[in-house]
């Protein structure tokens, strides 16, 4: 098990290598786990430091990079609109069944 901690030492939350592995569909030996351990404590230990920024001036901002490298537009009014509705939806569907999406079954 990893025990993730805050920086006052509580505990924050404990991740099992093992039911990371099955949720991502993938067998894994014992030898695995303790070799992959570390290596996820290291990684949460990393990603903890964003905790200590300072975010309290930063504007929020959804978007990034379009592919040719340009900023995309990302600051616009919340304005609400028509949703688009469940006839024109699934009027594009690949497979339609009684007013739903069909899809595959995954499991």
């Amino acid at each position: 098990m990893l025990i993730c901690l805050r920086k006052n030492g509580q505990k924050l939350e404990i991740m099992d290598v093992r039911k990371v592995a099955k949720l991502a569909h993938l067998e894994i030996t014992d030898s695995e786990v303790d070799l992959y351990t570390p290596q996820m404590a290291n990684i949460v230990k990393y990603i903890e430091q964003l905790n200590e920024l300072d975010t309290a001036v930063v504007e929020p901002m959804l978007g990034g990079l379009t592919v040719e490298g340009q900023s995309t537009v990302t600051c616009r009014d919340d304005v609400k609109i028509e949703s688009l509705g469940q006839r024109a939806a699934l009027a594009e569907a690949p497979s339609a069944v009684s007013g739903h999406f069909q899809v595959p079954k995954v499991l």
